[in-house]
Order: C-alpha cells, then structure tokens, then sequence
C-alpha cells in the first residue's frame, strides 16, 4: 500500500511538471477591449470617451455656396469695389466650407459639464480692386496661407471668416464657439444672450438682414442663466464689445465730402477697452413658440481728440438697446409651419441693429438721367463728436421677421423681410449738412438741393428648400436691399480710387441691390 501511494503521488508530481511546461508555452490570455458605448443620457449621437464618464458628440457640415451679383458671400455689395458696380465687382462669389463641432458633457453632483467647440474651414473667391494706376493695375485681394485666429477672422475685426470684405481666396480657419457651460455658468465664445434663437436667420440664409442683433460666430461671454422651470429662463451677461459691436465713434472733425459720399462721416477714434457690453435677457420656451425681450448697455469710450493725449477726449458716453422677439410654431397653415418676429430700439449701440455682417455704411453708384451716374450713400455708427465737443449717439429702429411654410417633408419655403432706420442728432447734422440743411461740409457742396444723414434700409428676400434626402439640402435665396437715403441733387465730385469711378457729376439718390445664394449642404 505504501508502494502504491508513492507510486502515485511521483506519477501526479510528474504531470503537474509537464503540465506547467506546457501552460509556459500557452500565449497570455489578452485583456478585454473596451468597446465604445451609446451614451444616452444627453440625446442621439452621444458615446462614451473609452475608460471615461464623459460623453463626446462630433457634428458639422459640408457646404457649397455659389453667390450671384456680389463680392461677399454674406451681403449684397453695399460700397468700395463692390458698390461700384462696374467691372470691377464681381458676378459670383463661390465659397466651400467645412464645419466640425464638439459636444463633451459629464454629469457631476453639481449637474453637467458641458463643453462645446465649433471651427470652420473655409475658401471664399476673392476679388480684384483698382489701384488707381493710370495704366489700370488691379490688387487682388486674397492672401495666401491659412491663418487661424482665434476670433475666427482672418484680418478684420467685423464678424466674417474671411477677410475685411468676407473674400479672402486662401483657405480660412475660423473659430466660432468654445465654451464650457457649468452651474448655469456660460463661460467663452457663445451665441450673445441678447440674441433671438434663430440669430441673424428668422428664415432666410443670407447673412446681412438688419433690424436685429446676431452674432452667428458667437462673441466671448462670462454669463450666468436662471432656469425657474415651464420654460421660463433668465440670464445676466458680460460680452466682449470689441469684436462685434463697436459700429463707430467717429469725429466729424476734418470729414471731407469725397469721403462722406464714400460713407465715411469721421474719423474712427474708439479707445481702448473699458467695459464689456452687459446684456439681461428673459424668455419664455413652450410648446406653443417663444417670448424673449433683451436689454444690453454699451460703453462708446474714445481715444484722443488728436494724436496724442494733450489733444483732450471726450467723457465716455454710454449706450443702450431693447429687443423683443416672438416665434410661433405650428401655425394653422401647415405642419411645422413658423412665424418668427423681432424688433428693435438703440441709443448709442447701432451694431444691436445694424448687426456686424450687415454693416452700416454704404456707397452705392447706379445709372441716371441727368448725370453720369448716380449714388446713394449712410453710415450709422454709435456716437459721433467734433473736437472739443461731446459725444453725440445715434438711435435707431428696426425689425426682422420670417413665414416658413412646409410644402411637404421635402420641400419648404420662406418669406422674410427686414427695415432699420437710423437717425442723427444737431450735431451731426450741423457739421454734415450746416444749420437748416445749407452749408456744412457736404451740405455746402454746389448742387446739392436736400441734406439728411438720416437714412433707412428694407430688405426682402424669398428661399426655397429641398431635402431630397436626409440631411442633405438645396437652396436658394433671392434677396432684394433697397438704401432709402434722404440726399438730393447733382453734385461734381471724385469718388475713391477703389471704385474706378472718374471724377464726374453724379445724381444724389436711392440705390437697390440684389443677390442670389445657391447653396448645397450636407449635415452630419
């Protein structure tokens, strides 16, 4: 028996020996993968950051715009080369696009953090501007090279992606918003609360309509939104001004009538920044549509009378504006069907109005009968001063507003119209047109029979939709820009070099523009 028990005990010893020889040349058993997983909390399209509780979403688009009868993608040619409206503005403007975002949220105790970012990558035509050479040179006015600044600008400060005149021909990099949302905290480069929802879009997809605020590539905010719940929110907002809403502090001091037919009143002599803008907003969301009125104060601080400080300055001079909007969904007309409607007053704070992509200064040359050619031309910015004098705002007024009908789920179209009406003070007045409309520095110009800076600008326009698939939509936009300026008569002048427009007599009168965007667009 003890034989057999050390028998067997040796022959198991044995096994296990080899057994461990073998499970030596056996490979190591791999790790899990960790798959990505659906995060459903926030909505479709969500996952999980592998090994994280954060969930990421990406988006954007793809697009491709083809502009007819403009040098921008964005408005109707309104002044300089494009204003001329001669050879040398353009008869298309092509533009490509491609639009990514990310969408990151992670819940904590302290409710969700979210962080959003949205870039553009962009090629827009450029465009060819007379140099004033006798021999016909032109400038092309594209730049080579990509250039990504953070404001999401390239080379200008007015609110496009590509260039002072939205034209840059070299492939853009715009940002336009990073933000982290924490606690009710809105904190970066987001949509400004003074916006209505659909910002500069109650239901075209031009750009440029006035009568409204719109900051569509977003402007960096630190704000704080109260949810009272049924849909009833309220916010508090401290904006940069400096990048959007600064329509001008101009002295009027020096202003020659070239340049105030160009659409320049003055000098720009904006300081440095003082205060942000500070915006309140309260809105009301059913399912009905919604309700929101918004209030913004503007700081209109300038630099120097002169070249240096011992010039003096004028004290600062705070502006103001006052939006309502109102959208209504589901209207009795159709299924989906929406009206959205909005309107607007400032003091002192044009850009709330006159938006940044709209702009507020205008020269456009047309045709006429009794001179060689005609033009009309305004500027509208926040304040205007002579040296030694105050500050001096300017109001205006305004409204926007949109019907969208849906013909069936693949087709819709929009009506939408928009008006602003800008309005000077004594001293503008005076220093353009003289004491009763005689004299000043345009007024006093031979020929001219009716002096008024005041102006207004209409705007209609008419889109069509077709999604034949989903996600995937064609355009087409026709807007008409009507310039209602209250200048009259026959004038002897020399417009700008930029133009190519001889120095002439010219017909003081009003002036349309119209323009075609075709668009294709993919979402994703």
């Amino acid at each position: 028996m003890k034989l057999t028990k050390t028998l067997f005990l040796g022959s198991a010893a044995g096994l296990m020996a080899v057994s461990g020889a073998f499970a030596a040349d056996l490979p190591v058993k791999a790790k899990a993968v960790e798959y990505v997983k659906v995060c459903s909390l926030y909505g479709a399209g969500f996952y999980y950051i592998p090994g994280t509780d954060t969930c990421i979403k990406l988006g954007g688009y793809l697009r491709a715009d083809a502009v007819l009868g403009s040098n921008s993608d964005f408005n109707p040619n309104q002044s300089g080369t494009a204003g001329a409206r001669n050879r040398m503005m353009n008869y298309y403007t092509f533009r490509a696009r491609e639009d990514l975002n990310i969408d990151t949220r992670t819940a904590t105790e302290y409710g969700v953090v979210r962080t959003f970012f949205d870039g553009v990558f962009t090629w827009t035509t450029g465009n060819y501007t007379p140099t004033g050479s006798a021999t016909g040179a032109t400038q092309y006015s594209g730049t080579l090279g990509l250039n990504a600044a953070g404001t999401g600008l390239v080379g200008s400060g007015s609110g496009n992606v590509n260039g002072t005149d939205g034209n840059t021909s070299a492939g853009a990099l715009g940002v336009y918003y990073a933000f982290i949302q924490f606690a009710g905290f809105t904190m970066g480069k987001a949509v400004s609360q003074f916006d209505a929802p659909w910002t500069n879009y109650p239901g075209n997809i031009t750009d440029n309509l006035v009568g409204g605020s719109g900051t569509v590539t977003g402007v960096t905010q630190f704000t704080y939104t109260a949810d009272f719940g049924q849909g009833v929110t309220a916010s508090f907002s401290a904006e940069d001004a400096t990048a959007y809403y600064q329509a001008g502090n101009l002295n009027m001091t020096g202003a020659t009538a070239s340049g105030i037919l160009g659409g320049s009143y003055g000098t720009n002599a904006i300081g440095g920044s003082r205060s942000p803008n500070l915006v309140g907003q309260v809105r009301v969301d059913q399912a009905w549509g919604l309700f929101q009125a918004s209030v913004a104060a503007h700081d209109n601080h300038v630099g120097y009378y002169g070249a240096t400080e011992t010039t003096g300055h004028p004290d600062d001079k705070w502006g103001w504006a006052v939006q309502l909007a109102l959208s209504i969904k589901n209207i009795p007309t159709g299924a989906g069907d929406t009206i959205n409607i909005q309107g607007v007053y400032t003091d002192g704070a044009t850009r709330y109005n006159f938006q940044n992509l709209s702009g507020s200064s205008y020269a456009l040359f047309g045709s006429s009968s009794t001179a060689y050619g005609s033009v009309g031309f305004a500027n509208a910015p926040d304040t205007v001063f002579v040296t030694g004098s105050s500050q001096e705002t300017v109001k205006t007024w305004g409204f926007r507003g949109a019907y969208t009908h849906n013909w069936d789920p693949y087709w819709n179209t929009a009506l939408y119209g928009a008006y602003a009406q800008a309005q000077f003070g004594t001293l503008a007045k005076t220093s353009i047109c003289g004491a009763g409309g005689a004299g000043g520095t345009f007024g006093s110009l031979a020929g001219v029979t009716s002096c008024n800076p005041d102006f207004a600008i209409g705007q209609l326009g008419i889109v069509t939709r077709w999604t034949p698939v989903k996600n995937l939509t064609f355009s087409a936009d026709l807007s008409w820009t009507h310039l209602d300026q209250k200048y009259s008569g026959v004038v002897a002048i020399a417009p700008s070099s930029t133009t190519a427009k001889p120095a002439a007599t010219y017909e003081l009168k009003d002036q349309d523009s119209i323009a075609m965007i075709l668009r294709a667009q993919r979402n994703w």
